[in-house]
């Protein structure tokens, strides 16, 4: 790759059970790939982060990146990624951007809140999942 990202990157924790259930979720209904995924452990989220200072310290959150035909990468955290990457799996999860019509300040406590006891509910892995035939094209790291 020259550097550029492909045009739909979720980044997510590797070693959380609740996001590599999400993970599987998006790869079992995005059979077209348009979907690549990437931890928030490895470089290519390292990358993403030193670029949009906007993105909170320390974020505990599934990312969406979101790359236009300009260039330009959009980047949504907390409820707006899960939202936004319920709209792009199109089908019925298009219908997950109903959502949007509550503000992200009313929405978010309740994603940080279940991200705050999701170890504790679900667990962690011990490391970053590994692609199944078929899935290494779609990881980035």
């Amino acid at each position: 790759m020259d550097g550029r990202l492909p045009p739909r990157v979720v980044l997510f924790d590797g070693v959380c059970a609740v996001c590599d259930a999400t993970v599987q979720f998006v790869l079992d209904r995005d059979p077209s790939g348009r979907f690549h995924f990437a931890p928030l452990q490895g470089p290519t989220a390292a990358a993403v982060l030193a670029r949009h200072p906007e993105i909170p310290p320390k974020i505990d959150s599934i990312l969406l990146v979101e790359t236009g035909e300009d260039g330009v990468e959009r980047v949504s955290w907390y409820s707006t990624a899960i939202l936004r990457l319920a709209v792009g799996l199109g089908g019925a999860w298009r219908l997950a951007g109903l959502l949007r019509v509550f503000p992200a300040f009313l929405r978010d406590p309740f994603y940080k809140a279940f991200a705050a006891v999701r170890y504790r509910v679900f667990g962690q892995l011990e490391s970053c999942r590994m692609p199944r035939p078929g899935e290494a094209e779609r990881f980035l790291d």
